[in-house]
This record gives C-alpha cells, sequence and structure tokens, in this order.
C-alpha cells in the first residue's frame, strides 16, 4: 500500500508557479459566469508568478496545500481588514485546482488557516465571498460561519454583493 502525503505549510517563493496556476484554475472555475469575464481575466493575469513570489514574502500569510508535492490549494490570512468588525483575523483567500475540491482538502485547509490565526493571537476570524458563489457560501455555514454582514465590489461596473461570514 501507497502512503499519499498532504500537508499545509507556508508557502516558498520556489511555489510562485504553482500557485500562479492554482489561482488561475480556481478562478475561472469558481467565478465564470460571476464576475465579468474581461474583470476576471485582468484580475488573474495581474497575478503571474511574479506576483505571487513576491506575495510569499508579503505582509499576509501565505499557505499551500501540498498533495504528494503538488500545490493543490491555497489560503492567504492575516489581520482583519474590516475596522467596523470586531473579529481580529481574516481568511483573504482560499481556493483549491477543481480536481481537489468536494473531498475533504478544503476542511484542511481552513481548519489549518483557522488554528494559525488562533495561535497568533486573533480573537475571532471573518471571511468574505461573493454572494452568488454558493459552493463558498455553503462550505462556509457548514463549518460555522455565521452570515453576519454585506458588502459590495465593483467588477467592470457590474456590483456584487459580498457576504461575511464570521467565527467569534
Amino acid at each position: 500500500m501507497k502512503t499519499l502525503s498532504i500537508d499545509v505549510r507556508r508557502a516558498e517563493p520556489h511555489d510562485a508557479q504553482a500557485i500562479s496556476e492554482v489561482h488561475r484554475l480556481a478562478w475561472q472555475h469558481t467565478y465564470a459566469g460571476i464576475i465579468p469575464h474581461r474583470a476576471l481575466t485582468q484580475m488573474i493575469e495581474r497575478r503571474g508568478e511574479n506576483w505571487w513570489r513576491k506575495a510569499t514574502r508579503g505582509p499576509a500569510t501565505l499557505l499551500v496545500l501540498d498533495v504528494a508535492g503538488t500545490v493543490a490549494g491555497y489560503a492567504t490570512l492575516g489581520l482583519n481588514r474590516a475596522r467596523a468588525l470586531p473579529q481580529e483575523g481574516e481568511i483573504y483567500e482560499l481556493y483549491l485546482r477543481p480536481e481537489y475540491q468536494g473531498i475533504g482538502l478544503g476542511r484542511m485547509l481552513f481548519g489549518e488557516a483557522r488554528r494559525l490565526l488562533k495561535s497568533l493571537g486573533c480573537k475571532g476570524m471573518v471571511v468574505w465571498c461573493l454572494e452568488e458563489n454558493e459552493n463558498a457560501s455553503q462550505f462556509y455555514r457548514g463549518h460555522g460561519g455565521i452570515d453576519f454582514c454585506e458588502g459590495m465590489e465593483s467588477f467592470d461596473h457590474r456590483q456584487l454583493k459580498k457576504i461575511g461570514f464570521i467565527w467569534n
């Protein structure tokens, strides 16, 4: 019997190309038909390998989900950016390659991101997702998130509602 290694670890600069690929595939899969095509394409192109290499050294923490040497997903996290909310931590992004979705790996990555925020002393956490992203909304509700607040994001002159899920 073979053993499959699955690990969540901090991203390193050499992971940049793989994270860029996860980002592209996950965003195309998740947001096609939600975010206008031109805006989505520009957002993906803006975050190429060099952008991700810099992100591994940036102020936000960048985690990768490593499945047998393949970067299958990533999460970015840090301090809550919405000053009106009392929760101190925030997961800014959490994405998996489409072929790794729905098998429990997102739960693993999410759990590690939450533990890291807690270990850094953050009391409570917030995660934002677009309202039309039903898979993400179901995921966060299923993991105890409370649909607490709303906001708006503009994409190529189209306003989309986002939901803030909180954990105390």
